[in-house]
């Protein structure tokens, strides 16, 4: 069996597939990719299914031996990786012979580069899922980020290599040059005065250093909803956007908690759920308020495209 021996792991680096839903009712929130997107493109330039597990560096990625011959694809935002001094593009398949040394460096874009081998990872599922849920420790590799010296299992792959890249429409469409989200209004949007409304959706805000998995901090204009008390705590969504005491936002993220006691004025619609997730302390980002009906159109829309085939390839 093929393994990846982690000769150092980088920032953050952990195992993830497309996460777990459906179990927010017992407390447990979906983990999974942060950009879900770049992890089912990735898996698909080696030929896996889209829900591969995978490894997720953040900011920072590592060095991996693999102990036998493969194929790798790096996806999401590029690291500057190189593969026994050879550098590599993001968005393109490569076959790895056993014992080459894969570098793997810091952001030169986004906040989460995936590293998509042949087969995907091999790890014992947690409901049903490879994740890595760290709140938990749950899932993933012994619940945790990788270390060095681990020795992760790789599947033996389903089909022989063959060279692929994204073509350069596709690439178009997935990475935009300024991060504008697009959002629908929150169950608490009319406890929102029309000053701070025009605020949210005319003002930039500023991912702060305290962001992570959880949830992501943004630092702008205050916020102010006209509760004259504490909300009862209530069930709480991937995507929503709580506004704190402070009248600042969060983003709530993969591993985010499922109740909250926020009001909350926006929820990001699920097509640009994977924006969020490259997104770096200090980034920039602005939202557009959009019906619900123009939501389900962009997920649709987002669908077709991860389901076009070939034509997703140069």
């Amino acid at each position: 069996m093929t393994s990846l021996l982690v000769e150092s792991p980088g920032l953050l680096t952990t195992v993830q597939d497309l996460g777990r839903p459906g179990f927010g009712a017992r407390g447990i929130s979906p983990s999974g990719a942060a950009d879900p997107v770049a992890l089912q493109l990735g898996n698909s330039l080696v030929g896996n299914a889209p829900g591969a597990a995978a490894l997720e560096m953040t900011l920072m990625g590592g060095n991996f031996i693999l102990s036998e011959p493969t194929a790798i694809a790096l996806a999401g935002s590029d690291f500057g990786a190189t593969l026994d001094g050879q550098a590599l593009d993001t968005w393109r398949s490569y076959s790895v012979a056993a014992g080459e040394k894969l570098r793997i460096g810091s952001t030169r874009s986004g906040a989460r580069c995936y590293l998509c081998v042949a087969g995907g990872i091999q790890v014992e599922p947690f409901l049903g899922s490879a994740s890595t849920h760290l709140v938990s420790g749950l899932g993933g590799f012994a619940g945790r980020s990788l270390r060095k010296g681990d020795l992760v299992k790789i599947r033996d792959a389903a089909t022989t290599f063959v060279e692929r890249a994204l073509s350069s429409t596709t690439l178009r469409i997935l990475q935009p040059r300024k991060v504008v989200v697009r959002v629908t209004d929150g169950p608490q949007f009319d406890l929102f005065s029309a000053e701070s409304v025009r605020s949210f959706y005319e003002s930039e805000f500023r991912v702060t250093e305290e962001s992570n998995r959880l949830g992501l901090h943004l630092e702008g204009p205050a916020l102010k909803s006209t509760l004259q008390q504490e909300m009862i705590t209530e069930g709480v969504t991937l995507g929503a956007i709580q506004i704190t005491l402070s009248g600042q936002p969060i983003f709530l993220f993969v591993e985010q908690q499922t109740t909250g006691g926020y009001p909350k004025i926006a929820n990001v619609i699920s097509a640009d759920l994977f924006r969020i997730g490259q997104l770096r302390p200090r980034d920039n980002i602005r939202f557009e308020r959009v019906s619900f009906a123009q939501a389900r159109a962009a997920w649709l829309e987002l669908r077709q495209l991860l389901a076009s085939g070939d034509t997703l390839f140069a």
